[in-house]
């Protein structure tokens, strides 16, 4: 294995997790990790999921450091011997960014692979598109982008940008994200991607 997961080397690590477990563990992928699930990307240097239950949070970190793994950042875990790092985002916040409401909410997320324990289930376009876009990273527009081109069909503008205006209220820099939105909305405006 490189330094980057593809979608089928995560689910076959997925599968070794799910091979410890005894109870049921919600993980919602976002950031690159849902990307890579939803095959936009080919691969992910990092591991992002969500665990939206408090207590499954609590009992997959207990179980993970049974397995050697050790915190390596504010959420993130690997083991020494290997390079990838698991960021594991609590209840319904990504990094800094709070979402409105749960994943695991009606149309929160989408089913990708249910083990016998480990349900792996990965973010919707909408807030998986403004939690990358507060961070904005060129590889955070760059994989917006991508997410537009490839889910066209599934993703309405109107409803994105009234979701990223709702979210953008909540946050203290409200004014810089909405700066982020009017950036990201140019470039898929000059991409064809939509019409005024």
């Amino acid at each position: 294995m490189g330094y980057r997961l593809n979608k089928e080397d995560l689910l076959k690590n997925m599968a070794v997790w799910n091979g410890f477990l005894n109870k049921k563990v919600h993980l919602i992928a976002c950031g690159g990790t849902a990307m890579t699930l939803l095959d936009v990307k080919e691969s992910t240097r990092d591991v992002d999921f969500m665990v939206p239950v408090e207590g499954e949070y609590r009992y997959l970190i207990k179980i993970l450091g049974q397995l050697g793994y050790i915190s390596s950042s504010a959420s993130g875990w690997r083991r020494p011997s290997e390079v990838y790092i698991y960021d594991l985002f609590r209840g319904k916040r990504i990094h800094t960014t709070e979402l409105i409401d749960s994943p695991l909410n009606a149309g929160g997320h989408s089913l990708i692979k249910e083990f016998s324990r480990l349900y792996i289930g990965v973010l919707n376009h909408y807030d998986l598109i403004v939690s990358k876009l507060f961070r904005c990273t060129s590889v955070d527009v760059d994989d917006c982008l991508a997410l537009m081109k490839a889910r066209k069909k599934e993703i309405d503008i109107n409803m994105l940008r009234e979701h990223f205006r709702e979210m953008a209220q909540y946050d203290i820099t409200e004014d810089r994200m909405m700066g982020n939105w009017e950036h990201f909305e140019e470039i898929i405006l000059q991409e064809g991607l939509y019409g005024k």
